[in-house]
């Protein structure tokens, strides 16, 4: 895993600010997150009213909440959503009354195979109520009346999403997709967004070939908003990533698009291979992050998932421990790499023609061969010429030349930069 970098504890320090922040997939802390993710970099912030058509489904009402406890005859909180604001299920909608402990269970959510921790439960789209604790803490609690208070409100309000661009040398996009809606989980999805917002940084840092464009929109109904909202874009997208859970111990995960085979597959597969990290390459599944939305089958984009621990595969996830402590910066700043790393290659891949193509060129009298005398990979730089003239005929990539060839594509891509000099080929 990467060493500690200035970076990686200036991503962790976002996530710490992050936190303590009741998301969901509307209301004040998806806004909230938004305000201090816009500190770092520009965003421009949408609000979908509640009751838009978007594709299949319906902008919900915004949820809100102030306040919630179950607390004791004596007023003591057992119970309070502001010591964490996974206590309450999310979307609840509000109630204030005295009830029972048997009425009350009704009403509770724990996790008996461990007991010390807190779920994360939700109830979008159906009109319910609910708090989430620990089994530990439901089991000493005895017998009589509970006071519950949940002070939400649902209303018509908005969804809110941002996104962020940076421009690049082509109109076509890449977009780099995380979810906004997870309340006090630092890993699913905190560690998402900081990724995704260093990485902005890094990218503006330089001038791209594509445009890359960051969306920050709550899970599954923010990706469909979004995707309606933009259905005369959609045709530049070109390549794309979902980042989730960035920021575990596990060894990174890439998922393949609903293609396959699409670029950014590729792209994925021979960085993480040629990096010699431990890694995990999986096949789609329609059951996930918001890949499955925008690898639907009406738009079939080319975008895949990069998680470190993928989706549900670590006993920490829905829960609350997946807090501050679960994440570091050594793991997020690796996942910043391997993604830095991809774009890198998807922006220099292109296809070449051979303007010699007839025999092997002269490559001393143009200076070639002189060129590489004095460096440490001699031998490799000159197969990586051969190689990039050989399949210089308009059909083959540079990462299709360094596949086939085993060479590293940054020995491609610079023999490619010196015989596109030389006249030898061109795009």
């Amino acid at each position: 895993m990467a060493p500690v970098t200035e970076i990686g504890e200036e991503m962790y320090a976002l996530v710490e600010r992050l936190y303590p922040l009741c998301r969901s997939i509307t209301g004040d802390g998806v806004r909230a997150t938004l305000d201090i993710v816009g500190e770092y970099i520009p965003l421009q912030v949408h609000e979908v009213p509640t009751g838009t058509q978007v594709l299949d489904w319906t902008v919900p009402q915004e949820w809100n909440i102030r306040d919630a406890y179950i607390a004791d005859t004596t007023g003591h909180r057992i119970v309070d959503f502001a010591e964490s604001s996974l206590h309450v299920l999310g979307y609840s909608v509000p109630v204030s009354a005295t009830m029972p402990l048997a009425e009350l269970r009704e009403h509770l959510h724990t996790l008996p195979d461990h007991p010390s921790w807190v779920p994360y439960r939700t109830s979008y789209y159906k009109p319910e109520w609910g708090f989430c604790l620990a089994q530990d803490t439901l089991d000493a609690m005895p017998d009589g009346e509970y006071e519950v208070r949940i002070d939400s409100t649902l209303a018509d309000g908005h969804l809110t999403y941002a996104e962020h661009v940076v421009p690049g040398q082509v109109p076509d996009e890449v977009i780099v997709s995380c979810h906004v809606c997870h309340p006090s989980l630092a890993n699913d999805n905190l560690a998402g967004i900081a990724v995704a917002t260093f990485l902005a940084r890094a990218l503006a840092r330089q001038t791209p070939y594509y445009t890359y464009r960051f969306i920050f929109a709550p899970g599954t109904i923010g990706a469909i908003t979004w995707l309606a909202r933009n259905a005369e874009r959609v045709e530049r997208v070109k390549h794309g990533l979902v980042l989730a859970c960035a920021g575990d111990p596990g060894h990174l995960t890439y998922k393949r698009s609903r293609r396959g085979d699409a670029e950014i597959d590729r792209v994925l597969r021979h960085v993480l291979a040629a990096s010699e990290r431990p890694h995990h390459v999986t096949e789609f599944t329609p059951y996930g992050y918001d890949e499955r939305q925008f690898c639907s089958p009406g738009f079939d984009l080319g975008v895949g998932s990069l998680t470190r621990t993928p989706y549900a595969g670590y006993p920490e996830y829905h829960t609350s421990a997946d807090d501050l402590d679960f994440v570091s910066p050594e793991a997020m700043t690796d996942t910043l790499a391997v993604c830095r790393e991809a774009f890198a290659v998807l922006d220099r891949n292109r296809r070449y023609v051979n303007l010699s193509p007839y025999g092997e060129p002269q490559l001393g009298r143009r200076g070639l061969y002189d060129a590489l005398g004095g460096r440490s990979d001699t031998k490799q730089a000159q197969m990586a010429m051969l190689w990039v003239l050989n399949l210089s005929d308009g059909e083959h990539s540079l990462l299709d030349v360094a596949e086939r060839s085993g060479l590293p594509f940054g020995t491609v891509a610079a023999a490619a930069d010196a015989l596109h000099g030389a006249g030898l080929i061109k795009e």
